[in-house]
């Protein structure tokens, strides 16, 4: 499944309180997703690693109580306890904490209760974790446990994390050479035992390294370290076309109506700035990108639009609309 139904399926767990578990290889984004969700719906979140406790940490600690002469489990502190609180328990890589921890989880995750502690009702739980062929360090989840749960596969998707990339502000030189070659967003061996490679959550990484302003001649091995030295040496030799990009705010202002570079990496980069802009654009900057793009190749015009329009712009509103539909419909047909 992709990003994006990972989360409208979740969406739906949440309000029916059914546990669900999220499966996928490391850095694709499974925990952003759930806490994305508990953003948008204003939900609290607790992020509980299991592989930290011992099988007694959930069910709490014994006391006497003196009064009822008996002795009392006192829940632990990390647990919701308002009754009236809405929220999601993620216990984030579950399939790591030793097989006598996943144990102590089985009644909480079915029954929303573990000793004397009871989940608030508002609360539902979610679980995520790696494969066990992604060579991480996990455990064979019990039968037992795993039967308590709905699980998802979530794999990577190129247009979906692009889509995303936009509304995040990205960099656009990041976007710009995903998309000159796509298969870097996820380039994971589990048999290279390698230290640096692409995800989607390194590329984020990369992301804040070039923003951090880090120094042109570290640059380099700062990206090295998240994505791989080959891969770094790839993106920084794709970014140096972004000096040759036209000026995106002539464009925008409708002082520049035409280009004349044919390099494709150029172009697709300039097609990723120009998106990148427009996440804030006015309504007349929208119709001179769109009347700009009536002078790329054809495959560049198309692939800007249908970013654009996937990026919530309203390009069809636009006066020149009419005009690129007639140019390009038969390429669309």
């Amino acid at each position: 499944m992709k990003a994006t139904q990972i989360y409208d399926a979740l969406t739906h767990f949440a309000s029916e309180k059914l546990p669900a578990f999220i499966w996928g290889p490391p850095g694709i984004g499974k925990s952003s997703i759930v806490k994305q969700i508990a953003n948008d719906h204003d939900y609290d979140f607790i992020d509980l690693r299991l592989s930290l406790l011992d099988p007694t940490d959930l069910k709490g600690i014994p006391f006497f109580d003196k009064a009822h002469n008996e002795a009392v489990w006192a829940s632990p502190s990390f647990l919701p306890k308002d009754p009236d609180s809405r929220g999601i328990l993620f216990l984030d890589e579950i399939n790591t904490a030793a097989p006598s921890v996943q144990a102590s989880a089985y009644q909480l995750v079915l029954d929303r209760k573990v000793g004397e502690y009871e989940l608030p009702e508002g609360w539902s739980i979610i679980a995520a974790g790696n494969r066990e062929n992604d060579r991480g360090v996990t455990y064979r989840m019990p039968p037992p446990l795993a039967n308590r749960f709905v699980h998802l596969e979530m794999a990577v998707d190129f247009e979906d994390w692009k889509q995303w990339a936009y509304k995040s502000g990205i960099d656009a030189a990041v976007i710009g050479y995903l998309t000159f070659d796509p298969g870097k967003l996820f380039d994971f061996d589990p048999t290279r035992n390698e230290r640096s490679f692409p995800t989607p959550r390194s590329w984020e990484y990369v992301h804040r390294i070039l923003r951090s302003g880090v120094d042109e001649a570290l640059l380099h091995e700062a990206i090295a370290g998240a994505i791989g030295k080959e891969n770094s040496v790839d993106f920084l030799a794709f970014r140096k076309v972004m000096h040759r990009l036209p000026d995106l705010d002539a464009i925008l202002s409708g002082e520049l109506t035409t280009v004349g570079e044919e390099d494709t990496k150029v172009l697709f980069a300039l097609c990723a700035g120009l998106v990148n802009r427009l996440q804030s654009g006015t309504k007349e900057e929208i119709d001179n990108v769109l009347a700009f793009s009536l002078s790329l190749p054809s495959e560049f015009a198309i692939m800007l639009v249908k970013d654009m329009q996937k990026s919530g712009i309203p390009v069809e509103n636009a006066p020149h609309w009419d005009e690129w539909v007639r140019k390009f419909s038969y390429l669309l047909a």
